[in-house]
């Protein structure tokens, strides 16, 4: 096949961000402390640049490139744009927070731009190889940048706990690759569906695989019981390095879900819906229930993301384009409110001291109306109280899953949402009804406010009107 300009279009977006995030290590070198604003101002430069050419070459028509490896269709544009933008906000809100911590270097912003062009890779995977390809470089990124504070002892502990668990997870999801293709004799995925569709693998090693393959799944989106790095990486992990990684990994966890599950393995439905359900309710449970005894808000917001993982699963769980588009509509917004919770901690930490506790919270209103107002949104969308666009991403995935009879799976659902309702409303009360620890005012630059406005007013504004974004996940699967 011939390779030129024309042919390589689906890819551009990879192109142009590789070519980016190597400028950027490259002008970093030459760089002092004075002027490491520039190293800055190129990453959101390179971000904003990719996300043109998303759009450039975006399309309604599904695009298979380099022998079947690649895809580029209506699903990837929308979360490549929808990471794109949940990175942009994560880089804005690490900035301050960096500096204040002595740690404003390059290498966040390169690690940074490298793991969006791992997960990137991720959502356009059509082969097994290329999902691994992205995956490990995802990784490799988000290793480094947990250990990325070198003087602190419980960053340096957290990252070899998910160093550790991350390549055990990795090495289980190979070994149920390489028994479907043991099965199936192929590594493109249509062509994996095509296999068991006729029927002609073995029943029994497909399941096999299938078992490491939904764990290899569930330990990227850190459901339970996998879920045991989640709490202690969030906790450990620079409040900077958090952010990143509570936001925008959670689009390509998902997208690896559509692409092995739904594009390649949709013929065992039945087995991974089994799987899935059992995933959904342990995670529901157990992520709402324990994060009511937490006082630490980085872990506290830990088991709230596990809990909103079971959710996600509830959308996959249902099997149909409904469920499915219903799953990537929770999914972009659950990114965009971690970012903006997540970036609410970070504006809160101060003289390099992360604000880890909910009792950092206390009396917010009285020292930024404006930042406890943004704060209240983010936290009312998680726990899905309406006018909030996460009461309507809760109310598509239940509806999705109820058309499906699996009525008593959706009453969970809202039950453990009750419990979960109370612990983002505890916050809610420090902010707005305690004194504060402290009587400094918070002070924060004109892109950090900016960026946290549009965070959060987004929760009201596509709370208000969602159908634009549940729109185009609908159109990404035919809907």
């Amino acid at each position: 096949m011939e390779y030129n300009l024309t042919t390589l279009q689906p890819v551009l977006p990879e192109i142009v961000l590789l070519c980016a995030a190597c400028l950027v290590l490259v002008v970093d070198l030459f760089l002092s402390d004075r002027t490491r604003l520039v190293t800055y101002g190129l990453s959101l430069a390179a971000l904003i640049v990719t996300v043109a050419a998303t759009q450039y070459a975006a399309g309604p028509v599904r695009e298979v490139i380099l022998d079947g490896s690649f895809v580029r269709d209506p699903m990837a544009d929308v979360l490549k744009t929808g990471l794109l933008l949940v990175s942009l906000f994560a880089f804005v809100y690490a900035k301050d927070y960096l500096r204040e911590l002595g740690a404003f270097r390059g290498e966040y912003y390169v690690l940074g731009l490298f793991a969006v062009l791992g997960m990137m890779i991720m959502i356009s995977a059509n082969s097994f190889l290329t999902v691994y390809l992205g995956l490990e470089l995802l990784a490799l990124c988000l290793y480094a940048l947990v250990a990325f504070h070198r003087d602190s002892k419980t960053g340096a502990e957290a990252a070899m706990k998910y160093f550790v668990l991350g390549a055990l997870a990795s090495g289980m999801l190979l070994y149920g690759i390489s028994m479907v293709y043991g099965a199936t004799g192929h590594l493109v995925l249509p062509e994996v569906a095509a296999v068991i569709a006729a029927g002609t693998a073995d029943q029994t090693v497909l399941v096999f695989g299938l078992v490491f393959i939904v764990i290899g799944i569930a330990f990227k989106f850190g459901a339970v019981p996998f879920h045991m790095w989640v709490p202690d990486v969030y906790h450990g992990a620079p409040t900077a390095v958090t952010l990143f990684l509570g936001s925008a990994p959670k689009i390509a966890a998902f997208a690896l879900a559509i692409r092995l599950l739904v594009d390649g393995l949709g013929g065992l439905l039945a087995q991974w819906q089994d799987m899935l359900i059992i995933l959904a309710v342990l995670s529901m449970a157990l992520g709402n229930v324990i994060a009511i005894a937490q006082t630490n808000l980085k872990r506290m917001l830990a088991y709230s993301t596990i809990s909103h993982v079971g959710f996600i699963f509830l959308g996959l769980i249902a099997g149909t384009d409904k469920g499915f588009s219903a799953a990537m509509f929770y999914a972009i917004v659950y990114a965009l409110t971690a970012a903006g919770g997540f970036g609410v901690v970070t504006m809160l930490s101060r003289n390099g001291l992360d604000a880890e506790n909910i009792d950092d919270l206390k009396g917010l209103n009285d020292r930024s109306p404006w930042l406890a107002f943004m704060m209240m949104l983010i936290l009312f969308s998680m726990a899905g109280v309406p006018p909030t666009v996460g009461f309507f991403a809760k109310l598509f995935v239940l509806d999705a899953v109820v058309s499906i009879d699996l009525v008593w799976l959706a009453v969970v659902a809202v039950f453990f949402s009750i419990i979960g309702a109370f612990y983002y409303l505890r916050a809610v009360k420090a902010m707005y009804f305690d004194k504060p620890l402290v009587d400094v005012p918070l002070v924060s630059s004109l892109d950090t406010q900016v960026a946290m406005s549009v965070n959060g007013l987004a929760m009201l504004a596509f709370g208000i009107f969602p159908a634009a974004l549940l729109g185009a996940c609908r159109a990404a699967f035919g809907g």
